[in-house]
């Protein structure tokens, strides 16, 4: 049973760092560091947005309104970081 909850841990790693780096390349697209003509930075960009809009689009449903300010990465980091939480406490149920 160890091995799925190191699967689980390993997948929440994962969601938590394509969060991350989507809110920083979001930043630095905003900041004009980054250009999407580019077309590397535009793949990445797209294929981050194809991984996260589903999950994100979900959040905002219920979210407020909040002009133009996403909480939704914020509430998915919050919820990654909570489910890691529950696992790590209750992993003596996976041994």
């Amino acid at each position: 049973m160890t091995s799925i909850f190191q699967i689980l841990m390993l997948l929440l790693n994962i969601v938590y760092f394509i969060v991350i780096a989507h809110v920083i390349m979001s930043w630095l697209i905003n900041f004009q560091v980054l250009n999407l003509r580019q077309p590397l930075v535009a793949q990445i960009w797209d294929g981050l947005n194809r991984l996260l809009e589903p999950i994100y689009s979900r959040l905002r449903s219920f979210l407020p309104q909040m002009g133009g300010l996403d909480l939704a990465p914020l509430v998915l980091l919050i919820g990654v970081a909570v489910a890691r939480i529950i696992l790590v406490n209750n992993a003596a149920a996976f041994y």
